[in-house]
């Protein structure tokens, strides 16, 4: 924060924000003001006692309402989890209070993190979807409703709402952040994501979230990624990219393609398109088999008492997940075991794969949160991605050019999204709101 501006100040202007542009934009599914205030307000008192502050002191975040928090409730963006109050904050939670963040309020979700649309619009047009699942979460930060904000991915729930409302998306490698008192999907595809209006802003909330916990045994116990130290850096050689189109390129429309296009021609000799070996023309399919089987075993509670209240395309996902056989299961588990160690030796030649994050701007109508496709092949293999607002569509709206690194060297993505982004900027091209204002 800069000089003279307390936390009180900051949090003071989200909500004024928030009171003139949610109720057309609906990104908040709770926010209680007095909460917000009293937690900028120790953040202050720290401040002025000299007492040791955080990286995210007195910073307001936003966090998607599946993450559990002791002191506001978390529905999971459905009717059967209404009015629930969790005893316990998540580890998401806990690390946010570590950092001395101001966690603002609860972000809309579509039902359960899957399809089922929420309130929230698109900031850019309301009469459009945000993308889902972390619907809220992106829109409050498009919005400037808040500067960061929390989501998840379990197939393009980060990464397309990125791209549909113009901001920065943060997808890290799987593992990275801990899943502890979170809604769980599938463990094998659950992802924690980061939300803000800059590659900084993204990775100095991923870095305030990151690093093992014993009680998530995805994690992995190592020294801390250092994401904004690096992120922030000059990369040593100017990167090189793989355009990989994918085998959905026939879904992206003719402005993302033709976007594309342009990026590619203004990277010269730094890109390369590249084929996917023959077996990723499977990926998709093995994505949907694990995590429908997963999602099933995970909801079966919730299936079992309150499959009246679940919308009809969830309760038929569930079913389809309780029929996947175990043999099914395990030959798909395998199959992305596979599909990660032949990428691998691509980032031997190559920083960054280069694809769409989405396939065009935001689809007009709110009964859809729009296609993942462009995001499940690098989901399922558990790789950091970022979405970058760089294009614009037909319509003036954004599309999100996906940058995918190899598992585990996020810092790295980091530091050659950000490289891209100031050579855009430097060459005044595919300028954003997001970057402009933010």
């Amino acid at each position: 924060m800069g000089e003279g501006l307390s936390a009180e100040d900051l949090v003071q202007s989200c909500l004024a924000r928030i009171a003139a542009h949610d109720p057309e934009i609906g990104a908040w599914a709770f926010l209680d003001p007095a909460l917000a205030l009293a937690q900028a307000h120790e953040a202050d008192k720290r401040r002025r006692a000299g007492r040791p502050i955080g990286p995210l002191d007195g910073i307001p975040v936003g966090l998607k309402d599946i993450f559990d928090t002791k002191d506001m409730p978390t529905e999971m963006g459905s009717p059967i989890h209404e009015g629930r109050r969790p005893i316990r904050d998540s580890a998401v939670a806990e690390r946010l209070r570590a950092a001395g963040a101001v966690i603002l309020g609860k972000t809309v979700t579509t039902e359960f993190a899957y399809f089922g649309p929420g309130k929230t619009h698109n900031p850019h047009d309301p009469a459009r979807t945000p993308g889902g699942s972390s619907s809220g979460s992106a829109a409050a930060v498009a919005s400037f409703m808040v500067p960061l904000a929390i989501g998840s991915q379990t197939n393009g729930s980060m990464i397309r709402p990125a791209s549909f409302c113009g901001v920065f998306g943060f997808k890290p490698s799987h593992g990275l952040i801990s899943r502890y008192g979170a809604l769980e999907l599938s463990r094998s595809l659950d992802h924690v994501g980061t939300y803000g209006r800059s590659i900084e802003d993204v990775a100095l909330l991923a870095d305030a979230l990151a690093g093992h916990d014993a009680r998530d045994p995805d994690t992995v116990l190592e020294a801390p990624p250092g994401l904004a130290r690096i992120a922030g850096t000059a990369p040593p050689l100017p990167p090189r990219f793989a355009f990989v189109r994918s085998p959905v390129w026939d879904e992206a429309s003719d402005d993302t393609k033709a976007g594309f296009e342009e990026l590619i021609a203004f990277l010269g000799d730094r890109v390369v398109p590249v084929d996917l070996p023959a077996p990723f023309a499977n990926a998709h399919a093995t994505q949907r088999r694990i995590m429908a089987a997963e999602m099933a075993a995970n909801l079966m509670r919730e299936y079992r008492t309150g499959s009246d209240r679940m919308t009809d395309r969830l309760h038929s996902f569930l079913e389809e997940g309780q029929s996947v056989a175990a043999i099914d299961y395990l030959a798909a588990q395998a199959l992305a075991r596979r599909l990660r160690e032949s990428l691998a030796g691509l980032f031997h030649e190559f920083h960054a794969i280069l694809t769409p994050s989405a396939p065009g701007e935001a689809p007009l109508g709110l009964e859809s949160t729009g296609s993942p496709v462009f995001c499940t092949i690098w989901t399922l293999l558990g790789a950091p991605a970022v979405s970058l607002p760089i294009l614009r569509g037909n319509a003036g709206l954004p599309i999100g050019v996906q940058l995918v690194g190899p598992y585990g060297d996020d810092a790295r993505l980091l530091r050659t999204a950000r490289w891209l982004v100031g050579e855009i900027d430097a060459a005044g091209v595919g300028q954003t709101e997001a970057r402009q204002d933010g």
